[in-house]
């Protein structure tokens, strides 16, 4: 019997075995840890360097415009250059030790990034706006004068509102958006099927026991029949997190909670999560599938990991083919927890029913939103791929800036309705 008097499961193990949990406390780094490692330290470098020269821009587009005495304009100088040096240690932060360093460096800085990124957008739309005035300057001189003062003002006075909007947005309790998924010959008995998905929480330096108590509180509240955890839960070490994830230990449905791992486990400690994870009470799918038993029908629960796991452990190569080894023929329904949406091409192929997926966080802020689709085939919401349903979360935390625009945090209650496949 699972936790809450449900219904026992029987989970089928991936055909191949699982490497150790963790390597000895005094064995040389992998050849795949350094690499990625290298790749880490590269990549930052150039995203100094970058925000540096964007940070440059923005001062010598802005700063002289300002309607603001020369002591104001090398203040506002000086906190581009304060920006410069407190966003890339708190982007850093998850791996000092010290506390409460850690985490108000996280918070000062990654607030900064917020507000940069803001910043940014808001200067180069002031810019294509000034260039598109050109013309008419040159029919009414002095125009362009007034405008560029004027539109200074309103690029910072933008940012900030947009700053402390989104942080209101990210930092209150995630709203419930409901789903219904219509499933053709779905049987009578899981007509109604709910299951409460949460994704992307991101515990770490800014999220912490209260944000995931309240989570689990709201989900609890639904009474859901199954609770689907779509990965990127933490962004740090069990020994600096356990007391924050916690609370996911309370997660109850009738058929349990079922976790998968995203990419932000694997940067953590993926093995050691796991373990944790499993202690905490939640059935953790690794290219595997359970088998529900509701009323008189069978639904096939599978999971994989991380879409791109096998950088960081070979043994754990996302499989959705495999996680189906086993499954009984007869069920009418295959739910697949996938962190990544693009794992459905394969999950479509290996005759899924539903896949949910999280990771996009709906971009989380605009005008990130637009870039999502050079990596992910969905942003977020339901959408239909051959004969699979997908539904991407916007994520119920988010990551870096505590902020959030446009692309709402949710807890997403998805109801299997009987009916055929209707237009999104």
């Amino acid at each position: 019997m699972l936790r809450g008097g449900v219904q026992a499961v029987h989970l089928r193990d991936r055909p191949c075995r699982r490497m150790p949990h963790r390597l000895p406390c005094k064995a040389p780094l992998p050849p795949p840890f350094t690499a990625r490692m290298r790749r880490f330290s590269s990549f930052f470098i150039r995203f100094i360097v970058i925000g540096v020269l964007l940070h440059v821009y923005v001062g010598f587009r802005l700063i002289p415009d300002l309607a603001v005495s020369p002591t104001g304009k090398w203040l506002a100088g000086l906190y581009l250059v304060l920006s410069c040096l407190l966003i890339p240690p708190g982007m850093l932060a998850r791996m000092i030790e010290r506390q409460p360093l850690a985490d108000r460096l996280a918070w000062i800085g990654l607030s900064a990034m917020g507000f940069f990124s803001s910043l940014l957008v808001a200067t180069f739309l002031r810019d294509v706006l000034l260039a598109s005035l050109l013309t008419i300057d040159a029919i009414w001189p002095h125009v362009l004068a007034r405008w560029r003062t004027d539109t200074a003002a309103f690029a910072v006075a933008l940012a900030v509102a947009f700053s402390v909007i989104g942080l209101v947005n990210a930092r209150r309790r995630a709203r419930v958006v409901t789903i219904d998924v219509p499933i053709e010959q779905l049987p009578e008995a899981l007509e109604g099927f709910t299951i409460v998905q949460i994704s992307d929480i991101h515990v770490g330096p800014t999220i912490k026991n209260d944000y995931v108590n309240a989570i689990v509180d709201e989900v609890n509240r639904l009474e859901p029949d199954l609770i689907a955890v779509t990965g990127d839960v933490v962004d740090g070490s069990v020994d600096q997190l356990a007391d924050h994830t916690r609370p996911l230990g309370r997660l109850a449905a009738r058929h349990g909670a079922y976790f998968v791992t995203g990419n932000h486990e694997y940067y953590s400690g993926a093995h050691a999560w796991i373990d944790e994870f499993q202690r905490l009470g939640l059935h953790v799918l690794l290219n595997q599938h359970a088998v529900v038993e509701h009323e008189s029908a069978r639904v096939v629960v599978a999971g994989v990991t991380d879409y791109s796991a096998e950088q960081f452990d070979p043994e754990h190569r996302s499989d959705p083919a495999a996680a189906l080894h086993g499954a009984p023929p007869d069920a009418r329904v295959k739910i697949l927890l996938a962190h990544q949406p693009r794992t459905a091409l394969a999950a479509a192929q290996a005759g899924y029913t539903l896949q949910l997926s999280g990771h996009t966080h709906g971009g989380q802020f605009f005008p990130w939103n637009f870039f999502v689709r050079l990596q992910q085939p969905f942003t977020a919401g339901l959408a239909r791929l051959d004969g699979l349903w997908v539904y991407t979360s916007r994520g119920t935390g988010y990551w870096g800036p505590p902020k959030r625009l446009g692309a709402p945090s949710e807890i997403t209650r998805l109801r299997l309705v009987k009916g055929l496949v209707a237009a999104l």
